[in-house]
């Protein structure tokens, strides 16, 4: 039921919190495109970029905006292709743990301004953690295609972030059945669910986060049923 982070193989992190999108682009002047509601996307991170709960993180350099992002992760335990949208795709799950997608807005920023990516803005750091629970102990916080958990990022002790993974636009039936269309999932692939409301600085805005992160800076991020994945940010060495 309860098991540590396996040797991560890939790393497609979605993009399926309606308010966190909405929020993000309307603070830059845009309205929500209409193809996020007609197809469920992601990008590709880095495996080796992986950081285990209680490890040290800092920004890559040239950054000066460092961001935490509050995410929910689902693991793969099976090998499995052309899942179908449905309660069956998740007999291919390992078990769901903690995400943080690391960012570094400021280079994230420049590259998307070409239109590809994120790249280099992300790919220096995720973090996973603390371990991986199982569906078995996670049931009775499923339905309709989601996991109700609550879900909250501390800065320093200092609660900035609460929301409910329940409150995915899309399901997590339809995460896999995407994911692996056309392409195999392997163990040990991780897929995330994208930042749920409220869950990073970006969102919230640097003035009312107290400012972008910076070393000796504790930030926890924990959900219900799954624990808590705890890093301290440090300066580059």
């Amino acid at each position: 039921m309860r098991s540590p982070v396996p040797q991560v193989a890939s790393i497609r992190d979605f993009y399926t919190f309606e308010q966190h999108v909405m929020t993000c682009r309307r603070q830059r002047g845009l309205a929500m495109v209409e193809g996020w509601y007609q197809v469920p996307v992601f990008y590709f991170s880095n495996p080796a970029g992986v950081v285990q709960n209680d490890q040290e993180v800092w920004a890559p350099r040239g950054s000066f905006e460092l961001d935490f992002e509050l995410e929910l992760a689902c693991v793969i335990g099976q090998e499995a292709r052309d899942l179908p949208a449905d309660d069956r795709a998740l007999e291919a799950v390992l078990g769901f743990t903690i995400m943080n997608d690391w960012s570094a807005r400021d280079l994230q920023r420049l590259e998307m301004s070409v239109g590809l990516g994120p790249s280099k803005g992300k790919d220096f750091a995720t973090s996973l953690g603390p371990e991986v629970v199982g569906m078995d102990e996670l049931a009775g916080c499923y339905r309709d295609g989601r996991l109700h958990l609550e879900m909250t990022a501390t800065r320093n002790g200092q609660q900035l972030s609460r929301g409910n993974s329940g409150s995915m636009h899309w399901t997590w039936p339809q995460l896999l059945a995407h994911a692996s269309r056309d392409a195999t999932l392997r163990p040990g692939d991780i897929i995330g669910s994208g930042t749920v409301g409220t869950g990073c600085i970006l969102e919230l805005t640097p003035q009312a986060a107290g400012g972008w992160l910076e070393p000796g800076d504790v930030i926890e991020l924990s959900i219900e049923r799954l624990g808590t994945l705890r890093n301290r940010v440090v300066a580059h060495p």
